[in-house]
């Protein structure tokens, strides 16, 4: 298979060794997205069994997703000082365990506060898994793997749902995080066996204050939405929307002085860096609402069960699973920024379609228009996602890959707090919420179209620094 050829001048690992180090990554990728995909199906079932709104529910989701976004640049700057392993593996441990306590939760908090170890762990993990790829591989195949670990994660996204909605029919929602145990075992013997570790570490002092103000900033922004949610919490929002503010002004001031900053701001001298970056917030936030709502579209307003609606969802990762290979290799040979643009337009009709979706739509018709968003996102991901890396020098992918990770992880929660914030303003009452999720799908739209805006700009000639 040319993914595990050497040819000469090749950077990163030779062929055998990048088959083992490729399965141990992908191997933890593959429980980060079973344990996301399962979680967001089973949000209308953990509301019932715990007695909590379908607007607290949310936060089962978006506790993972803040303490993931909050430590994520912290993580990405850590693995340049300790290592890529060192770091790869603590959050795969922690990730494991927070999952046992997620099982064991008997309330929303401590489900919650388990939810939140758990991004912390999934930060570490996953702030470097795009770096780790591009290390144990040559940039000629940087495209292919991104390309294939798009595969391997629109096909565990196409399983998780099924195994999540028999796990919630047979035994309960307990078992959706239990799961993830015997998988985290697996994952870590492989990491400690053969992931490469650091040949040099980094001595330079850590820049305690820019983590600081990084996590301030990122989880500002998310109290500030949530706090949205609550007829009384407009003051909270207002001073979380200040408090946001003044972090990252004061981030950007500490991290053009720092010696060694947590994050170098030289990475987005590079248009076609930034453009990738915002690009990719933006797409995740229409992702990121749609995950969210279907679940309560498909469950309290069609009253599918919840395993039929995880096979509602599956038509998605399959349209991912087709087109992501190969858009991966045609971003190999042909501009990464027009493939992604073209991916972003087809997945906006998708979003469209699911919005005028009809009051008593049939199963195969959900099904065709979730299929045309898969594909549309699939054609998406990987070229952006090479875009980003391969804009960034060596030295610097660390870096680059927490920042895409921040992208994605960050999109996502806001994803999530809007859909929060759509519910609450709309209330419980069952004849509401059907208005309140169309229109969240119809803000999704409207996030993909501003992604599609500045995807379009790179399809420009635009300078880069050379590196």
């Amino acid at each position: 298979m040319e993914l595990f050829s050497t040819q000469p001048g090749d950077e990163g690992l030779p062929g055998r060794q990048r088959l083992m180090a490729m399965l141990a990554v992908m191997t933890t990728v593959t429980m980060a997205v079973f344990d996301g995909s399962m979680v967001n199906i089973a949000l209308p079932n953990i509301a019932k069994a715990l007695g909590v709104s379908a607007s607290d529910a949310v936060w089962v989701a978006n506790g993972y997703l803040l303490a993931a976004a909050m430590t994520l640049a912290i993580f990405a700057a850590l693995a340049t000082r300790l290592g890529f392993r060192q770091i790869f593996v603590f959050g795969l441990g922690l990730f494991t365990l927070a999952s046992a306590g997620c099982a064991l939760s008997s309330s929303l908090d401590m489900l919650v506060i388990m939810r939140i170890l758990q991004g912390v762990g999934g930060a570490a993990v996953l702030s470097i898994s795009p770096a780790i790829l591009r290390s144990i591989f040559p940039n000629r195949l940087l495209g292919r793997i991104l390309g294939l670990n798009a595969f391997l994660i629109a096909t565990s996204t196409a399983i998780a749902p099924l195994l999540g909605g028999t796990l919630l029919s047979t035994l309960g929602w307990e078992w959706l995080f239990a799961v993830n145990i015997p998988l985290g075992i697996v994952a870590l013997v492989l990491s400690l066996r053969v992931l490469p570790g650091a040949a040099v570490i980094n001595p330079k002092p850590f820049d305690y204050a820019g983590a600081i103000l990084s996590a301030l900033l990122l989880g500002s922004l998310i109290m500030a939405a949530d706090s949205f949610t609550k007829s009384e919490g407009i003051i909270s929002a207002m001073s979380y929307s200040v408090i946001s503010l003044f972090a990252g002004v004061a981030f950007v001031w500490r991290e053009r002085r720092a010696a060694q900053p947590l994050l170098p701001l030289t990475l987005f001298a590079s248009s076609r860096f930034s453009l990738a970056a915002m690009t990719s917030l933006a797409s995740f936030i229409g992702q990121g609402i749609t995950f969210v709502a279907l679940p309560f579209l498909f469950q309290n307003v069609y009253g599918y069960s919840a395993f039929a609606s995880a096979l509602l969802f599956t038509p998605w990762p399959v349209g991912i699973m087709l087109a992501a290979p190969r858009a991966g290799r045609l971003a190999d040979k042909h501009s990464p920024a027009l493939i992604a643009t073209t991916g972003l337009g087809v997945f906006t009709v998708g979003l469209v379609l699911l919005a005028l979706l009809p009051a008593h739509a049939q199963a195969w018709d959900i099904g065709l228009r979730s299929l045309v968003c898969g594909i549309g996102f699939g054609i998406f991901q990987s070229p952006n996602n090479r875009e980003m890396m391969a804009n960034a020098s060596r030295e610097n992918s660390g870096y680059a890959s927490g920042i895409l990770a921040i992208m994605r992880t960050f999109g996502q929660c806001l994803g999530a707090a809007i859909v929060g914030i759509i519910l609450a303003f709309y209330g419980n009452a069952i004849w509401q919420e059907p208005q309140a999720i169309r229109l969240s799908l119809w803000v999704a739209a409207g996030a993909t179209l501003l992604a599609i805006s500045l995807s379009g700009l790179r399809t420009r000639k635009l300078k880069q620094p050379g590196f």
